[in-house]
């Protein structure tokens, strides 16, 4: 037993500040982001792009910028110094690449003196260690965390072997990870390319040759808005009428049948929010906007989401599918102030091309048809990703040992 719990007892605990040295990053403005060629990273990107291995650059500058920055050594940890919330803040990655590569300002760089830089990306990101950096962060509207803090942080230390055989079971996992996210990539480019060629006609499913005929979508199914119960009043919510959001959209994918809120009849009856019926698009005018689903079940919406209730004339998977590919164009047609947002009628007068019905079926067919294998894909990706999770919270604790090592804790 540790200040930090269990591990086997070949293993050491020791503070981040005796195993290695920090030092800042400087300089980077945002709009020196794409000046030159050199890649550098900037803190906000620890939170976005680069997860416990840094792999990849999104920000280059240039040799002037690169002048007032700080370049990285093969091995450096690199923490975010400044967060939204104490629960994120020190979000950490390893450099493990011999680039010439440069750290921006709000960056806490450590240089390890005598640990494997890939062993502490992975461990720096688990739940004891965030959960000693959140009690270290300081402020509340912009949470601070600086080289003394991070320094005094507690952490499981096997002997260096051992942690190069830990990282390296865990970036076979990353690899196996990185394939699949490849995979699920070009499925989808293979996805937009057809839904491209067969909903503009430019390729015809076998059996068909018929003229396709045009529609506005106000013309070809039935459009109303939702509506948003008085903020602060609890009675209006939790009443188990399903209530969705732009959010809820932007998670559910093709079909939504689960909110993160439900009304009360209450909350129902005091907003302009109405039932729509199973099979409605829901399509997203504010914020998101052109994000659509379809609902599988009975839902209210918010104001910021339009539903759609298609008529006989076309199918409602053709029309989603149009939707979803139209949907630059409905960006592009937002107004613009605070937050863009789209005119309900804007959506109406949107011209929908039309094959007969039986042409619209078959093409939602293999539309569909693709997405359920991209959703296979994404699910054999979800079951690696928590299996790296489990091998983390076993591997890095040492609750379980690798082959050739010591016995458990």
């Amino acid at each position: 037993m540790t200040e930090i719990g269990p591990i086997p007892e070949d293993w050491e605990v020791k503070t981040l500040g005796q195993i290695g040295s920090f030092s800042k990053g400087q300089g980077v403005r945002k709009d020196q982001a794409r000046s030159g060629d050199l890649p550098c990273v900037r803190y906000g990107e620890l939170y976005t792009h680069h997860h416990d291995i840094i792999r990849a650059f999104n920000s280059f500058i240039s040799t002037d910028v690169a002048a007032q920055s700080k370049r990285l050594k093969p091995g450096d940890i690199l923490f975010a110094g400044s967060g939204e919330t104490k629960e994120e803040i020190g979000k950490a990655a390893a450099f493990a690449g011999i680039d010439e590569v440069y750290a921006g300002s709000d960056i806490v760089v450590m240089s390890p003196r005598e640990a494997s830089p890939l062993f502490l990306g992975y461990l720096l990101n688990t739940r004891p260690i965030v959960r000693q950096k959140a009690s270290l962060g300081q402020g509340d509207a912009v949470v601070h965390i600086g080289a003394s803090a991070l320094g005094g942080i507690w952490i499981p230390y096997p002997p260096f072997p051992e942690q190069q055989a830990i990282a390296e079971v865990l970036g076979d996992v990353d690899a196996l990870l990185d394939a699949q996210d490849r995979q699920i990539a070009k499925a989808r480019d293979v996805k937009h390319a057809t839904m491209q060629a067969l909903l503009s006609g430019s390729t015809r499913l076998s059996g068909f040759s018929e003229p396709w005929t045009e529609a506005t979508l106000g013309e070809i199914a039935m459009t109303g808005s939702g509506g948003t119960p008085p903020s602060g009043v609890p009675a209006y919510y939790d009443g188990g009428i399903l209530w969705a959001s732009v959010a809820d959209l932007s998670s559910a994918g093709k079909r939504i049948a689960a909110t993160e809120r439900t009304l009360s009849p209450l909350g129902l009856a005091s907003s302009a929010a109405r039932v729509y019926p199973a099979g409605t698009i829901l399509l997203a005018m504010y914020a998101s906007i052109g994000e659509c689903s379809i609902a599988s079940v009975p839902m209210s919406s918010s104001q910021a989401i339009l539903g759609i209730e298609v008529r006989a004339s076309a199918t409602t998977d053709y029309v989603y599918y149009r939707l979803v590919n139209d949907r630059e164009v409905f960006k592009s047609a937002g107004q613009q102030g605070t937050q863009a947002n789209l005119n309900a009628e804007i959506v109406r007068n949107h011209l929908i091309p039309l094959p007969s019905l039986p042409e619209q079926e078959a093409i939602a067919a293999v539309l569909s048809g693709m997405d359920a294998e991209i959703d296979a894909l994404v699910a054999v990706r979800e079951k690696t990703a928590a299996l790296k999770t489990g091998l983390m919270q076993q591997l890095l604790t040492g609750r379980t040992r690798l082959p050739g090592f010591g016995p458990t804790a």
